[in-house]
């Protein structure tokens, strides 16, 4: 597997400064990230579940594997395969490296790959590519690494998650609290010129719920997935402020508690 990847540069990420803030934030939350990672874990099954069903790979790819969950479930689920897990968050790398999984654990960049051509048959992506920029490059990149008849199954989120937050936000001060996803239309064109084919595009709302809002922000701090905005607020947010945004989101609560919904993309693309 190793022959498969290419010698990175120690400044892979360093003229990157938006990517430098998501890897660091993610890196710090290696520790805490799968005590709190209900939503991944039901993301990641969905997507497998998606995955053509005669799909046998010899080599993939879990692309943003974070603490290494799913490149042991794809470890156990194509056991004659090699897998490499990749993310751009070192200290994620770090957590899973000695929990196994995958034959090599690769720091890289999703819009980048340190990876030689058609060295794979499956690219496995769940809820990592939100964070990309060009989502154009990593499709071009997908298409570049995949042998033919290779998978890309990717899951993401788009325009209209955490609505509930951003919306409660917007009546406390005009920042920006929440992060922002493309549209389900922007993945959907650059899909289609992509140069694979397209094979399953969809948008599964997913709704999580908390009793008190301060156990939403305090998952997603530990997730990592905390704001990340360009312009957002900086120090410390006021108590009033707090409770005015507490009174805020209470306006949604449901008999299940206080809504967190998620607007997961889940795509399939064949290179053929």
């Amino acid at each position: 597997m190793n022959n498969l990847v290419m010698a990175a540069g120690p400044r892979v990420v360093s003229d990157l400064p938006d990517k430098r803030q998501v890897a660091a934030s993610f890196s710090r939350a290696a520790t805490s990230y799968d005590a709190v990672a209900e939503l991944q874990r039901a993301v990641g099954n969905t997507l497998l579940e998606c995955l053509p069903g005669d799909l046998l790979p010899e080599r993939w790819l879990d692309l943003g594997c974070g603490t290494g969950y799913f490149s042991r479930v794809l470890a156990t689920r194509f056991p004659a395969g090699t897998g490499a897990a990749l993310d751009i968050a070192e200290g994620m790398l770090r957590h899973a490296r000695p929990q196994g999984g995958a034959s090599a654990f690769v720091a890289g960049d999703a819009e980048c790959l340190p990876v030689r051509d058609a060295s794979f048959e499956l690219i496995f992506s769940s809820l990592a590519l939100q964070w990309c920029d060009d989502f154009a490059a990593v499709l071009r990149e997908a298409e570049r690494v995949l042998r033919p008849g290779g998978v890309f199954a990717f899951s993401s989120l788009c325009n209209g998650t955490l609505q509930e937050l951003r919306t409660s936000w917007e009546r406390v001060d005009g920042f920006a609290h929440v992060n922002r996803f493309r549209s389900i239309d922007v993945y959907r064109q650059l899909c289609a010129i992509s140069g694979l084919r397209l094979g399953r595009l969809e948008v599964r709302p997913q709704v999580l719920h908390y009793a008190e809002l301060r156990q939403l922000t305090y998952d997603l701090k530990a997730l990592g997935a905390h704001n990340l905005n360009p312009g957002r607020p900086g120090g410390l947010t006021g108590r009033a402020r707090i409770r005015a945004l507490v009174d805020a989101y209470e306006q949604f609560r449901t008999p299940a508690g206080l809504p967190a919904t998620y607007q997961v993309v889940y795509g399939v693309l064949h290179k053929d």
